[in-house]
């Protein structure tokens, strides 16, 4: 790195790994990118974590190492960390995607009403919520609740750590609005509602302004804000109104940053807020890319060849179509679901048309998402396709016509980690930071997508049968 660069670092703390980013603060330029792997599963010892990012050189930047400034975290949104009054968590930290709280999300919307939720929460609570966690872990291990001083997310903790454990944690209102006990309608926690879920008062962090300062670390470097996952790729694409960014990764999301105001009662939307002062409506689901990583393994190929047999099937796959439920589903929220294969018939059944079926079901699931978000006057201009599952040639050569707008991907990138990044030299500057986004593809629908939309029918009719929705 040159000398006279100034460095700002963005942390991504993904269900999967540890990314950390080094950019230069003034053009965005990606100058490292080092990650370690997390454990699998849908609980973790959070500090696991910490291990992950120390390994991933987190330590060093916020040691300062090449001329690091400034660090920003974001992290997997909705993962419970309660801790005691000795700052050690009572239990596995829960994530997004354990949905063993689906019983009480259920029952905290029946209490209070899905209209008081979407009203005054901004978000009706789905199994993924931190606040259903809560509600799990005192109705399942009363006497770990009993424990609990404090509670926060992934990203407040890692945060709290790099800072060196100081006596107020921080946070950022992106992802306490994931919570289901903060309120994006008055930006101020409901700690009533928390503590009806978990049976005592607790203590949460402190909810900074975007551009705020968390603190510094002990070597100087500033700590910004953080923000949750997909706030801070929001932030990292540049997304503006129009924009909906459409990321396929371990789950699919579908989301846009506006000054709308969001009110779902269906549950549907998620009315969370942005990490720029507006709001970022959401539908998020379970099965993202793996959807498609099962399949090949289903077919006993690795997943080139699985792209290679989706792009030679015809490109409705001959009648065949998979719903892809395969981990239960959050959108719609079928926590309990399997997936289901329809349209068998002898003559389609073979390799091909079952990897075609597997894009088809993943690409309509989150087309699906995307109507959503027409329904609460969100404006779809164009798709920004991001995630790992983006870069499938099957994928693309679909993903216009079934969504029905034109789709960009931009260059291959870390958006999340680069958001955090771009709101750490928020935090070192006080100036939003102007950096340029590189598109890397443009696909347009085509003239002749009529198949796409008997695909999108035919899709909604099975699983209004089989599911009900």
């Amino acid at each position: 790195m040159a000398l006279n660069r100034r460095v700002v670092v963005g942390v991504d703390s993904s269900t999967q790994s540890c990314k950390v980013v080094s950019v230069d603060a003034d053009t965005g330029e990606l100058l490292q990118l080092r990650s370690a792997p997390h454990p699998d599963g849908t609980s973790i010892n959070p500090e696991r974590w910490q291990e992950a990012f120390e390994q991933a050189g987190g330590t060093a930047a916020a040691e300062g190492a090449g001329n690091v400034l400034a660090l920003g975290v974001s992290a997997q949104q909705h993962g419970m960390v309660a801790l005691d009054r000795e700052d050690t968590p009572v239990h596995d930290a829960l994530l997004w995607n354990d949905v063993r709280s689906a019983p009480q999300a259920a029952a905290l919307t029946e209490k209070y009403g899905a209209s008081m939720w979407a009203e005054e929460v901004g978000v009706v609570p789905v199994a993924s919520f931190t606040i259903t966690k809560l509600a799990w872990l005192h109705e399942h291990r009363p006497e770990l609740a009993a424990r609990v001083e404090q509670v926060m997310l992934p990203h407040d903790w890692l945060t709290w750590n790099i800072l060196g454990r100081p006596a107020e944690a921080t946070t950022d209102r992106s992802d306490a609005s994931g919570t289901g006990y903060f309120s994006v309608q008055s930006n101020e926690y409901r700690l009533d509602l928390l503590e009806a879920a978990l049976g005592r008062a607790t203590r949460v962090p402190r909810v900074l302004e975007p551009s705020e300062r968390a603190g510094l670390t002990q070597s100087g470097v500033i700590v910004s804000a953080g923000a949750g996952d997909n706030a801070a790729a929001a932030l990292g694409l540049g997304a503006e109104e129009g924009d909906v960014v459409v990321s396929i990764g371990t789950s699919g999301t579908v989301f846009a940053s506006t000054a709308a105001r969001i009110v779902d009662p269906s549950g549907s939307v998620a009315g969370f807020a942005d990490a720029a002062g507006g709001q970022l409506p959401l539908l998020a689901t379970i099965n993202g890319a793996r959807t498609l990583v099962a399949t090949a393994g289903l077919l006993g190929v690795d997943i080139a060849r699985f792209g290679a047999l989706a792009l030679a099937a015809p490109i409705d796959a001959d009648g065949l179509l998979l719903l892809p439920y395969l981990d239960g589903e959050r959108t719609p929220n079928l926590p309990d679901a399997t997936g289901s294969l329809t349209g068998m018939r002898r003559a389609n059944m073979r390799p091909e048309n079952l990897a075609q079926a597997s894009v088809l079901g993943l690409v309509c699931s989150l087309a699906d998402a995307l109507d959503s978000l027409r329904g609460q006057g969100v404006p779809v201009r164009q798709v920004i396709l991001i995630g790992g599952g983006s870069q499938s040639p099957a994928v693309q050569k679909i993903a216009a016509d079934v969504f029905g707008v034109p789709v960009v991907l931009p260059a291959p990138g870390e958006y999340v980690a680069l958001g955090a990044a771009r709101q750490a030299a928020w935090a070192l500057d006080g100036n939003f930071p102007l950096w340029k986004r590189e598109i890397a593809t443009e696909l347009e629908p085509s003239a002749t997508r009529d198949w796409a939309i008997d695909v999108r029918a035919r899709y909604a009719e099975q699983r209004g049968l089989i599911y009900g929705v």
